[in-house]
């Protein structure tokens, strides 16, 4: 009988072990918490990032992967044409060229980018294929384009009525100085020429997804900064400064004044600063406190935040100036957006 009864227990627990496998890849979050996988979240900056996380929380939500998930997160503010810093919609370079700039990774340091991309909405997608058709990590300019039709995405005009219409209009003073927090400052009639921004247009997206198979992803999208020098790259499409991913620690991603990132290679200072122990939140703190320590005479004029989500799912977050949220999304709440801290007081 002994024997018989611990025959069937091993039949029963192989058949659970079988079942769970096949099931782990539709599983809801709640229910594969309840086995004790861990916390399925997805991290976005700024506060369009709660549309951009509901796109990537219906792939999460469903045991999805990390990878696809930041993909689609992303796609949704490239096309929102409200929007006038990332993708079609997008404010224009001095020259009225909108070009684009893009980076994902995965948990395993798998990565691709693109750069100064034009008549391309999802920048985004075009970063994966080069992930993942290319020996390559980053593309510019006219390759990249080349790239992306020989893909078979469209081509499109990038620069709409509204975008041209701001750019006419810069084109009085031809004045170029990034605004602080223009992300979410009102653009009208009344507001100063040439202020790059709108109570709908924000910055950089970068998100940050842990999925139920406890993999990391990341992915860093913008139209960069309005009336720049054609041409200009910044931080989003640099893996290390707009966007970085480690698996065995955890990931992060920047917006802001992408050439004091890029000196500071930002994001995988924050990753290493996690590695050292410190929590997400200690990790973007003191990497803004690098930027501002490299640039004390101008630090109070402009803006930088960082946001980092480590290997648990702990999400944390930290800038120069107020003004700057972040959203969060998992199982309990899909919609929170969050205020983080920063260096300088209201």
């Amino acid at each position: 009988m002994v024997a018989r009864r611990q025959f069937l227990k091993a039949s029963v627990l192989g058949a659970v072990a079988v079942a769970t496998g096949k099931a782990a890849a539709t599983a809801t979050p709640l229910a594969i918490a309840a086995r004790g996988v861990g916390v399925v979240r997805v991290a976005s900056t700024w506060d369009f990032g709660v549309a951009a996380n509901q796109a990537a929380w219906a792939i999460l939500g469903h045991g999805g992967h990390s990878l696809d998930a930041v993909e689609a997160g992303a796609r949704v503010p490239e096309a929102d044409l409200k929007n006038h810093s990332v993708g079609k919609g997008g404010y224009p370079d001095r020259d009225g060229k909108v070009t684009l700039d893009a980076s994902i990774m995965d948990a395993d340091g798998h990565c691709g980018a693109v750069a100064a991309l034009e008549h391309v909405t999802h920048a985004i997608s075009v970063a994966r294929r080069v992930m993942e058709r290319t020996p390559h990590v980053l593309l510019a300019g006219d390759g990249a384009l080349q790239f992306a039709l020989e893909q078979g995405f469209e081509q499109e005009n990038l620069l709409t009525p509204e975008a041209e219409k701001a750019w006419h209009e810069w084109l009085k003073t031809a004045h170029y100085r990034p605004q602080i927090n223009s992300e979410v400052r009102s653009y009208g009639a009344d507001a100063p020429a040439g202020l790059p921004g709108g109570k709908d247009n924000h910055d950089t997206i970068g998100m940050l997804a842990l999925d139920v198979h406890g993999k990391l992803a990341g992915a860093c999208t913008t139209s960069g900064m309005a009336w720049k020098l054609h041409g200009c790259v910044g931080d989003s499409p640099i893996i290390g400064a707009g966007l970085y991913v480690d698996g065995e620690v955890g990931g992060a991603t920047s917006t802001g004044v992408g050439e004091e990132v890029i000196r500071n290679a930002g994001s995988f200072l924050v990753v290493e600063l996690m590695r050292q122990g410190r929590t997400p939140t200690e990790a973007c703190r003191e990497a803004v406190l690098r930027v501002v320590r490299k640039q004390p005479k101008t630090a109070n004029e402009i803006q930088v935040a960082f946001l980092a989500m480590n290997k648990d799912g702990e999400v944390g977050a930290w800038a120069i100036q107020p003004g700057f949220s972040y959203a969060v999304c998992d199982a309990k709440d899909q919609r929170a957006l969050i205020p983080a801290r920063s260096v300088f007081a209201t």
